[in-house]
């Protein structure tokens, strides 16, 4: 691969984002922020912080979207900084970390600041505010890494406790940890669709379904220190760049490696981007080197290839650049000898060899293609062999080819052959229940004599003959649960027509169920429910859909009637009804207002957020969320009563009011550091106060003043 534009500076470029469809911004490891033109990577604008970083690999700087403000470690590690870009203004410090700080970060709506701490510890500033909104669950061990979903609503963290915690921005409530990994996970970044994207010191690579907490899957043939990665093409890539240069490449739908060394460098891969809009990889080094690559550059020579059959050269462009493969020309000529391998399927079957042999002139120059057509050609050696011995009736003979090759099982004859024993075993069944005709099934089944898949069958057909009686019996009285409950006792029964009828007849039912409900039928849904409760199958999913189906009733006639507490509990059980207009409506007005809520808590406005929050006072599972709100406007009242310099002892009745609410919380630790540093003479111990607990915070216990 060659880079289609270049640009070289002389520190590392550590990190690099897309401004919009005219600016890319680069920092370099002196913190220099470098404005270029994205189409020529010419300088447009610079600022020098003079900053100087030496890690590789961690976040030590992070921009918000629009790039107003940017966050930075200090060159001693040791504090973590808020900047108005313009002008550098500096806009607040966090220096409450014990150690160094690991990563900052801005989340993805310009709206906090975090600051991680070799302490475990991460704290949330509010930009505008410049004020500690919250600290997030903390890590036993250092924090590694912190990722973003693109719309902010979830915050991942990794630490040396080998765990990673989430934790969801928009409710303030944390969402558990995710542990498989055997080491200290070290890298994290949030890829579509919900999947979280986490990779250990050991290289254990696993993706995530962050919703479920499970693991989706393990990436394999990482044998390098990852320093950068990013995704790509909506999500289908995944990019990873390593210490020794090299940029390893992921297909996210099947999680299998395209390439080991899609790029190589020189020095190691400080930065990885993605411009969607222009399918451009930009590429950093550790030796200034900024790169971009279009990784479908070729595409258009691939099709000229395919239009003059040189499937040779078609297939150099490929090793050279193997995502060429997901593009139209290369899917196009798949396609072709895909219909390529079926004519000569058939051809095949009508005996005609050399006509098959001709069709595959021109892919014969791919190695991976003759391989495919010499054993297709293999496969069909002994057809005409297996034809005699299928118009000789030689039957056993013919199966035990089918087994040696079992591309037959594609072909009319095959097929026509299964078809003629169905028949003949549903006839067999059928005079095996009329004493009169029984004598005849032995005369029927002779020719399947020697056919070990089928000598099974009819040993057993012969022993469960009273099964399959009582069975039928069940069906025709629509006593489907004990129907499945005979074909427990007699597993030979799956093999019959009627166990097949009986499950499609289940799957029917379950479309038609499904229909019903796209068309707002729900009450005709919910019998046919209540009819697949008989079917092993379904019976789980019948009886979730039962309890939804009620569940949005229940829902829909609090809405109707102005019960917004019983729709918002009913919601939090039936998560399904979030995904509802009235669910997202709902959830919407709740998001808002708890933003509105938390905003003013910064200013302790009490009132204000208790009118805000009125109707939410109720509803169980908001209570944790409502209790912060209160928590973080009861810290702003207590730094406001040190600003203002109350005395000594009503400040210690606001501490030990807020731990009796509260209990011992990473907010009021910060605090009494802060109130400790003006009162050193007070004896206080924060471990000594009577505790209470945030989880066991009720609505009947808000405050005007937790003074």
């Amino acid at each position: 691969m060659k880079p289609i534009k270049k640009s070289s500076f002389s520190e590392a470029i550590i990190y690099t984002q897309i401004l919009d469809a005219k600016t890319l911004l680069a920092v370099d490891a002196r913190t220099t922020i470098r404005y270029l033109d994205i189409e020529s990577l010419s300088l447009m604008d610079e600022l020098k912080v003079d900053v100087v970083h030496t890690r590789q690999g961690s976040k030590v700087v992070s921009f918000s979207p629009d790039g107003e403000y940017f966050a930075l470690i200090d060159k001693e590690y040791k504090k973590s900084m808020l900047f108005e870009t313009k002008g550098k203004k500096l806009l607040t410090t966090m220096d409450r970390h014990q150690g160094e700080v690991s990563c900052v970060a801005i989340d993805p709506n310009g709206k906090y600041m975090f600051s991680c701490g070799d302490d475990g510890i991460i704290y949330g500033i509010d930009i505008k505010s410049t004020q500690l909104a919250f600290t997030l669950p903390p890590h036993k061990d250092f924090v590694t890494d912190i990722a973003f979903t693109e719309d902010a609503k979830w915050v991942a963290t990794s630490g040396y406790d080998k765990n990673i915690s989430l934790y969801n921005l928009a409710m303030m409530t944390p969402q558990g940890k995710l542990k498989a990994h055997s080491s200290a996970v070290i890298k994290l970044h949030f890829l579509g669709d919900g999947r979280l994207f986490s990779l250990d010191k050991k290289s254990g690579a696993i993706v995530w379904d962050a919703k479920s907490a499970k693991v989706i899957a393990r990436l394999k043939g990482i044998h390098d220190e990852v320093i950068s990665l990013c995704e790509a093409s909506k999500s289908r890539f995944l990019f990873l760049g390593t210490k020794l240069g090299y940029i390893l490449v992921y297909d996210l739908e099947n999680y299998e490696q395209i390439s080991k060394k899609y790029i190589k460098l020189s020095d190691a891969i400080t930065s990885l981007n993605f411009n969607e809009k222009r399918e451009e990889l930009i590429v950093a080094s550790a030796n200034g080197e900024l790169l971009i690559y279009n990784i479908f550059e070729q595409e258009g020579h691939l099709r000229e290839l395919f239009e003059q059959k040189k499937y040779a050269n078609l297939s150099s462009c490929i090793k050279e650049n193997p995502l060429l493969v997901y593009t139209k020309p290369y899917k196009t000529f798949e396609i072709l000898w895909e219909k390529t391998i079926q004519r000569a399927k058939l051809l095949l079957e009508n005996c005609e060899k050399v006509k098959a042999e001709g069709l595959f002139k021109d892919f014969l120059v791919i190695a991976s293609k003759k391989q495919q057509m010499q054993k297709l050609m293999s496969e069909y050696s002994e057809y005409e062999k297996f034809l005699a011995y299928v118009k000789a009736n030689r039957l056993s003979l013919a199966y035990a080819l089918v087994n040696l090759h079992p591309l037959y099982k594609e072909t009319k004859v095959y097929k026509s052959m299964e078809a003629e024993w169905e028949k003949d075993f549903a006839l067999s069944k059928k005079y095996m229940l009329d004493q009169k005709l029984s004598h005849k099934v032995q005369e029927i089944l002779a020719p399947y004599r020697g056919i070990s898949e089928k000598t099974l069958l009819i040993q057993e057909l012969t022993q469960n003959i009273n099964a399959y009686k009582r069975f039928k019996e069940a069906i025709t009285q629509r006593k489907f649960k004990l129907a499945f409950e005979i074909v427990k006792q007699a597993e030979v029964l799956k093999e019959y027509p009627e166990y097949r009828a009986l499950v499609n007849y289940s799957d029917n039912l379950y479309i038609k169920a499904q229909v019903m409900l796209g068309n707002g039928d729900a009450n005709s849904a919910l019998k046919i429910f209540r009819v697949l409760l008989d079917f092993d199958d379904f019976r789980d999913e019948a009886k979730e859909s039962i309890e939804k189906i009620e569940a949005e009733r229940k829902f829909f006639t609090a809405l109707k009637e102005g019960d917004s507490t019983l729709a918002y509990t009913i919601m939090d059980e039936f998560e399904e009804l979030k995904e509802s207009n009235n669910g997202k409506m709902l959830q919407t007005q709740w998001e808002e207002d708890f933003e509105k809520a938390s905003d003013i808590a910064l200013y302790a406005d009490i009132e204000g957020a208790k009118r805000i929050l009125a109707k939410y006072m109720n509803i169980k599972s908001k209570s944790q969320e409502i209790a912060d709100v209160f928590s973080k406007a009861h810290i702003v009242q207590l730094y406001r009563a040190l600003d203002e310099e109350r005395d000594q002892k009503s400040i210690e009745n606001g501490i030990k009011n807020y731990m009796l609410y509260y209990g011992l919380t990473k907010r009021i630790e910060g605090y009494f550091e802060d109130f400790k540093g003006k009162f050193p003479q007070s004896k206080m111990n924060l471990n000594s106060q009577k505790q209470g607990s945030i989880q066991n915070w009720r609505p009947s216990m808000i405050v005007n003043s937790i003074l």
